[in-house]
């Protein structure tokens, strides 16, 4: 079975910085384009950033130059590292992937999410 699993999520304080994981895995042919995306409260989701698989990018622009999206396709995972953190960051935090199973099959999938609060 195809899954997300995300990690590296938690309080931070204003200024602060956290790295966020996302790992896919079962039966995996390939993976194209992997993202974050947030959703706050009261707010709908919206895009973070996206990677495709030859490392193109693309961000929103309340997080550009203060995060950084990349992925490691030998281990089908993707981070987002992000520095210079604000109370308008937190959020809960979804990867998402456009994954081809052995079967030939693409799927969209998301992950659980991962709760980030920037907070003194």
């Amino acid at each position: 079975q195809l899954q997300l699993v995300e990690s590296g999520g938690g309080l931070v304080q204003p200024g602060g910085s956290l790295r966020l994981s996302c790992a896919a895995s079962g039966s995996i042919f390939s993976i194209n384009a992997m993202g974050w995306y947030r959703r706050a409260p009261g707010k709908q989701r919206e895009l973070v950033a996206r990677i495709t698989r030859g490392d193109s990018t693309n961000y929103a622009d309340s997080v550009k130059g203060r995060f950084t999206i990349s992925r490691d396709n030998a281990k089908n995972t993707v981070y987002l590292q992000m520095n210079s953190l604000k109370p308008e960051d937190t959020a809960v935090y979804y990867c998402n992937a456009d994954i081809v199973s052995r079967g030939g099959i693409s799927y969209n999938y998301w992950g659980q999410g991962t709760q980030v609060t920037v907070s003194s």
